[in-house]
């Protein structure tokens, strides 16, 4: 096993603990806080969810800021001071003393998770080895992806016998005594986008992008707009996926049902890793785009036969796996390495944004048009995002097209 290779493995390990802890301590942990959080304060659920989607929001706004960020100091050094920013920002909505600061607390806590997570972590494998980093993005979500599976029962577990405050403080230490430490190694082996252009001798490390300059605009467009249709639909189902189950007649095994979406997720990631560069990264995003709506497809035409809602978990699962793939691997393979942080953090703040809303959307909808009507209404959204990946691979086919005829006339 050659140096680099055990530096790199290495590389995702770290990353692999610091989003495990970050996903499980800034978000999936959460929901097993939430209602301790509303008695303390007197609030109903209801609204204690309503903060926290505001501060996803937040976190989305502030998503180019942190790209840029990156891009200039490079991911390491952001993340290792994001790391500091997530503990000081856990700590401070723990001592909130009214609700006011306790929503101004949560909106800290996604705006440092800005810094530390998936899009911060992706663009520290490009800057580290634009090469290498597809496939490295790849495995950091495979391990990532049991950060609900790990802290959802810790958490609760925690919060046995310490109060959802004191919870925060331990989260807060676990930012500071392990992720802090991580980052800062990890800051060390990176290098910044100025950095990528200036010295000549890291030119050979750079990735090119598919899409041609005159056409980049367009087709940012179009990826942003996939991935954010395919998010703003995962968000969505898989936060109304109990209701909306029990609601199509399948009653207590939709608990059942529920649970099959992390393994398939999960499974979809280890797919894509040993698959390797046979599928592309625009393959496995219209691969995903049209998981949504087959797997729709399935639970409408099964009705409340449980094995078919089986099926659709798990379809739906693959899909949402995949997804979170293709966030950091797309961008580089269409418009490569350089500037790869400020347009991941460009990417994300629109997907943020459209997650936020997702399930204040999919109830309304839900209310006034019926479970059926809605689900059919997000099947169409996801072949509206499986055609604005189509569209990108056309353009990058006649550009592949045309090349060649051009060399032969020189």
């Amino acid at each position: 096993m050659s140096a680099s290779s055990t530096q790199s493995r290495l590389v995702v390990a770290a990353l692999g603990v610091t989003q495990i802890i970050g996903y499980g301590t800034l978000y999936y942990s959460f929901t097993a806080l939430a209602a301790s959080m509303a008695k303390d304060f007197g609030w109903s659920p209801e609204w204690v969810f309503a903060a926290f989607s505001i501060s996803l929001l937040a976190g989305g706004l502030a998503a180019p800021l942190a790209g840029t960020w990156i891009d200039r100091h490079g991911a390491g050094k952001v993340m290792a001071l994001g790391s500091i920013g997530a503990a000081i920002a856990l700590i401070a909505c723990a001592l909130a003393p009214n609700p006011i600061l306790f929503a101004i607390g949560l909106m800290a806590i996604e705006l440092a998770s800005t810094f530390v997570l998936y899009n911060a972590a992706f663009a520290l494998l490009v800057q580290i080895d634009p090469r290498t980093a597809q496939r490295s993005i790849t495995y950091l979500t495979l391990i990532a992806g049991f950060a609900s599976t790990i802290f959802w029962p810790l958490t609760s577990a925690l919060h046995a016998s310490l109060s959802w405050q004191q919870v925060y403080f331990v989260f807060a230490a676990i930012h500071v005594g392990l992720c802090f430490p991580l980052h800062l190694w990890l800051a060390s082996l990176s290098k910044t986008s100025v950095n990528v252009r200036t010295d000549a001798a890291t030119i050979k490390h750079t990735v090119e992008g598919s899409i041609p300059v005159n056409r980049r605009q367009s087709a940012f467009v179009l990826m942003v707009s996939g991935i954010a249709l395919i998010s703003f639909i995962d968000a969505a189902i898989l936060i109304h996926m109990l209701p909306m189950l029990t609601a199509l007649g399948l009653g207590s095994a939709s608990v059942l049902i529920g649970t099959l979406f992390g393994p398939a997720q999960v499974a979809s990631r280890l797919f894509s890793m040993l698959s390797g560069d046979r599928i592309q990264p625009l393959g496995l995003a219209l691969i995903s785009a049209l998981l949504v709506p087959v797997s729709i497809c399935v639970l409408l035409l099964s009705g409340n036969w449980i094995a078919g809602a089986l099926l659709f978990a798990v379809v739906f699962g693959l899909g949402a796996g995949l997804a979170s793939i293709i966030q950091g691997t797309l961008p580089l393979a269409l418009f490569g390495s350089h500037g790869y942080g400020q347009r991941v953090g460009k990417a994300t703040a629109i997907r943020l944004i459209a997650t936020s809303g997702a399930p204040f959307v999919f109830a309304f909808v839900m209310q006034h048009l019926g479970v059926q009507t809605s689900l059919i209404t997000f099947a169409l959204l996801g072949l509206v995002a499986a055609a604005s990946f189509a569209v990108i691979g056309r353009t990058s086919q006649r550009v592949l097209v045309r090349e060649p005829s051009i060399s032969r006339d020189i």
